[in-house]
């Protein structure tokens, strides 16, 4: 007679090792009807945001019986009128919307001047539309989720940065395309064999535009050509030079060249006369700012007066019950101090003619309350650019952890099954971002702890790698002076390379000490 196979008992080992074949126990939270969903917007609307038409669904009961729910409207102004005063109608205070090329902004402003909450939304989180997708389904299920209170808002700043961020951004677009007519002039050049590239170190220099403006204007002979050259212009001798200025000078390539130059000279221009622009926007923002600090700073210094403490000062968006104190400029410190006061020095690398011609410094400081020029890689153009796509106002994300990973900058990690699938930096456009790598990769040569730190990631993980890290690296400094209002003071190398090595011999003994050794300094003999 066969036996009846004994069952294993709950603690046999699994033939697939260890982890296997156990049931894995939950402890509950709560009964699932605790955790179904609650609508935590009532009165939420959703909206599919196209180029020539706009499907909006607000909540069944919000309309009145025999009435529908979802509407269609046109993009025309008249029609985003018409939908701005549907939803008053409706009781509505908020609505979601996707994220869809730059047809979301006008519909944005008029909800938004409206009285009306306006949530832009990530298409990443409302693009699992269940059944056949159309333009009113989709608006239907972005209200459901509004509703319901799973969409995240995108981070937009306040609309007078949104004014300075879209000059900035067209500064950026016209400096990139400032860069293009340079080449065509550099290529222009090229086909009729005029290496002049080859001879100074830019073609929009002094000298490189002299030289072409001459070209146009009929002259070929090498000895005038050469003796347009400014005289510290040595990258090349006067026979090289006068060499590399005999070329074929055709008609079709002088045409281009002519209208090339011309094209530069007109974006130079607009350049200038958009710093102007950014310059009367950026003074505005400052004595908004300034405005609104000083009744808490008067405010505060006579309570702080009367206490006999100081002259402590809650700065606005900062932790409730912490005290900052004001501290002047690293300039004014030195003067009030009887020290001497040096001229800053000014970097001028290869992009140093995209410079601004207009002096910001003075109305970034007022803006941010710090002055973020002062660390390392940072120049007045990136803090610009930080400044105009982030405001000040830091408060939406609630560390630094998650300002880097709104920036892109931090590991993505990604796990199933106990196991990670991947951890690169998830792909994300950001103009901070890319401000961010840019002065990390100027740190390659710097001195300070920054530039230290940089080289030791590169010689451990490689230049991209590097580069992010240290991105991460000053989004983090940025992001505590901004919200703290603090200066940033550069750390002791000394120190710092003290406290990284105590690091690197810590890491040694806890690795040494699971292979079963010791770690023991060596002795020199006296």
């Amino acid at each position: 007679m066969k036996a009846k196979a004994q069952p294993k008992p709950s603690n046999a080992k699994s033939p697939l090792g260890r982890g296997h074949g156990k049931a894995k126990s939950v402890k509950s939270t709560g009964s699932r009807t605790k955790r179904r969903l609650q609508v935590v917007n009532r009165h939420a609307a959703g909206m599919d945001v196209g180029a020539s038409e706009i499907w909006v669904a607000v909540p069944p009961d919000s309309v009145e019986p025999g009435q529908e729910d979802v509407r269609c409207f046109s993009t025309f102004t008249e029609g985003l009128d018409d939908l701005v005063e549907w939803l008053k109608r409706c009781h509505i205070t908020t609505v979601a919307m996707e994220a869809t090329g730059v047809y979301w902004i006008p519909v944005y402003q008029k909800v938004e001047t409206g009285g009306i909450e306006a949530v832009l939304v990530n298409a990443k989180q409302t693009k699992h539309v269940t059944g056949r997708k159309t333009d009113l389904s989709d608006c239907q299920w972005i209200q459901e989720l509004h509703s319901y209170g799973l969409l995240q808002a995108s981070f937009r700043p306040a609309d007078e940065f949104v004014v300075w961020r879209t000059l900035q951004r067209q500064r950026r677009q016209l400096v990139q395309q400032s860069g293009e007519h340079i080449q065509h002039m550099q290529k222009a050049l090229r086909q009729m064999n005029v290496l002049l590239d080859r001879v100074v170190s830019d073609v929009h220099g002094a000298t490189g535009l002299r030289i072409i403006e001459a070209i146009l204007a009929g002259e070929r002979d090498g000895d005038k050509l050469l003796a347009l050259r400014d005289a510290r212009c040595t990258r090349a001798t006067q026979q090289e030079m006068k060499q590399a200025l005999c070329g074929d000078y055709r008609r079709e390539h002088l045409v281009v060249l002519r209208q090339s130059l011309e094209a530069y000279r007109f974006v130079q221009r607009q350049v200038q006369e958009l710093d102007l622009e950014i310059k009367q926007v950026m003074s505005e923002i400052a004595s908004r700012a300034v405005a609104e600090l000083q009744p808490e700073v008067s405010t505060q210094q006579a309570v702080s007066a009367e206490a006999g403490t100081g002259a402590g000062v809650r700065q606005p968006g900062a932790t409730p019950g912490r005290v900052y104190v004001l501290k002047p400029a690293p300039a004014e410190a030195k003067a009030e101090a009887g020290q001497p006061v040096g001229k800053k020095k000014k970097k001028r690398g290869r992009g140093y003619r995209n410079e601004p011609q207009v002096d910001f410094e003075g109305e970034l400081r007022r803006i941010a309350g710090v002055d973020l020029t002062q660390i390392p890689g940072i120049s007045v153009i990136s803090a610009m650019m930080i400044l105009s796509e982030i405001g000040t106002d830091l408060r939406r994300f609630r560390s630094s952890r998650a300002f880097c990973s709104w920036l892109g900058l931090s590991p993505n990690v990604k796990i199933s099954g106990g196991v990670v699938l991947s951890s690169h930096t998830a792909h994300v456009v950001n103009l901070v971002a890319v401000a961010l790598r840019m002065a990390a990769l100027t740190l390659r040569s710097n001195e300070g702890c920054l530039g230290r730190f940089y080289r030791r990631k590169q010689a451990h993980l490689g230049a991209p790698k590097a580069i992010t890290a240290t991105a991460r690296k000053l989004a983090c400094i940025i992001y505590r002076m901004l919200k703290d209002r603090v200066e940033y003071r550069e750390p002791d190398p000394n120190a710092y390379d003290a406290n990284v090595r105590a690091h690197q011999l810590a890491q040694l003994q806890k690795k040494a000490k699971t292979l079963g050794f010791i770690v023991v300094p060596v002795v020199k003999a006296a």
